[in-house]
């Protein structure tokens, strides 16, 4: 077996490897991720039959944990979009704060969306409306365009069920309840750092919005949309009970230790939670529509949860690969004195976002590289799992197919997109990973 030295050079030419070939060469990030941990393994001295079981038990044990819970969020949020829940969510928000302030309203509704919606999709959805709204107010298109942009990629990198942050969670076996209240918590400050950086900053470029419809006009044609309570019940109720059961499981016993704390544990399984979020919403689904909502629809999201499903699990390969070489033993006794504390977890996480541009990947493989040395560092799993997220978002920019999403949909030229919304993701970034240094004094 290698020295606990060489096994943490082979890892940082590992994670130069995955960026590279992920970021430069595009190649799929679950073949990169399989590729590196077998050369990872033999190269630190792994024999060939051991770096095999670890790949197949790391890529197993994270598919068990929390394979279930990413395509039922996935289905979810493919739901919420296809019924209009989404759309119906938006405008509940907007007469709430009104349309004086539109892009604190287009902050919020992006906060709300993208905990169950990818942050691209939400953003497609949203976009139309951002637009109308911008006219209407006379509020610069940069300007919404960040103020949405930043809302909706706070909770898409820090909140479960998202499928990042659930990857994270498992593969650090943190609690989902308390990663959903921390994540929710942190995401507030970064989500409002993006909405004053659009105020302040992004307010002096253009373009127009190029639309000539309001926003009324636009909630009208896109039909009949849900009533807002409905909208919101689906994605709410998990939140809820995941959240009840962390509390039930408190060693004050709150619920004490009878049926209903039973209950309560039972309904806020991740899986359970999540599975009744899906039933739930197909309450939003129209009468004409229900045979495509139970195949086409949930088909359509366990689809787009299988290019999730794999990353992840080629991540817990990686994670379980390097849990069984030195370098374990060699940070504990080494990288513990440089006191980088709940830093190094988003540091890493910020490097591997900025050079290969996926969110995901980068939440992934991060998790996976601090899975096994976690409890050597002495860090919280809930809160090493929103440090991560923190960096996930530092930054987007021409590799990351969220910086094209905002841009082209904004009619945002590219220099001014560096200008207002790279620029905002690092300050988001950063704002997430100061809110998380602060829980860090108090979460234990």
């Amino acid at each position: 077996m290698a020295s606990g030295a060489a096994a943490l050079f082979w890892l940082l030419i590992s994670v130069v490897l995955i960026i590279t070939l992920t970021g430069r060469y595009k190649v799929n990030a679950f073949i990169v991720l399989i590729g590196v941990s077998f050369g990872y393994g033999l190269a630190v001295g792994m024999s060939a039959l051991e770096v095999v079981r670890s790949i197949k038990n790391g890529f197993g044990g994270i598919l068990t944990s929390i394979g279930i819970v990413i395509v039922a969020g996935t289905i979810l949020g493919t739901i919420l979009e296809k019924t209009g829940a989404a759309l119906a969510m938006t405008d509940a928000i907007l007469r709430l704060v009104g349309k004086k302030r539109a892009p604190l309203a287009m902050n919020i509704a992006g906060y709300v969306v993208s905990i169950p919606v990818f942050c691209d999709s939400g953003y497609i959805i949203l976009n139309p409306l951002n637009k109308a709204l911008a006219r209407e107010s006379g509020t610069s298109m940069t300007v919404m365009a960040v103020a949405l942009a930043t809302g909706l990629y706070a909770t898409h990198t820090l909140v479960p069920p998202t499928p990042g942050p659930i990857a994270a969670a498992g593969a650090l076996g943190a609690d989902l309840g308390k990663v959903i209240l921390l994540g929710l918590l942190a995401a507030v400050p970064a989500s409002l750092g993006g909405l004053l950086w659009a105020s302040k900053v992004a307010r002096k470029y253009g373009p127009e919005a190029d639309v000539q419809d309001s926003c009324s006009g636009i909630v009208r044609k896109s039909g009949k949309l849900p009533g807002g309570f409905l909208s919101f019940l689906p994605l709410l109720m998990p939140i809820v009970f995941i959240l009840l059961k962390s509390v039930a499981e408190f060693p004050s016993k709150p619920f004490g230790g009878g049926k209903l704390q039973q209950f309560i544990s039972f309904m806020g399984d991740p899986v359970t939670a999540l599975m009744f979020g899906v039933a739930l919403s197909l309450l939003l689904v129209r009468k004409g529509e229900m045979k495509e909502a139970l195949d086409g629809w949930m088909g359509k999201g366990i689809r787009d949860s299988a290019i999730i499903l794999v990353i992840t699990a080629a991540g817990g390969s990686f994670g379980q690969v390097i849990k069984g070489g030195p370098l374990v033993d060699f940070i504990k006794t080494n990288l513990g004195g440089l006191n980088l504390g709940i830093f190094l977890p988003f540091l890493i996480s910020a490097a591997l976002k900025t050079a290969q541009g996926s969110s995901t990947v980068a939440i992934v493989t991060t998790s996976s590289i601090m899975a096994p040395i976690l409890p050597a560092l002495g860090l919280d799993p809930a809160l090493t799992v929103i440090a991560i997220g923190a960096g996930s978002m530092v930054v987007s920019h021409a590799n990351d197919s969220y910086f094209w999403v905002v841009s082209q949909f904004s009619n945002m030229p590219v220099a001014t997109a560096y200008k207002a919304f790279t620029t905002a993701t690092a300050v988001e970034g950063f704002i997430a990973f100061a809110a998380v240094f602060v829980m860090s004094f108090f979460v234990r």
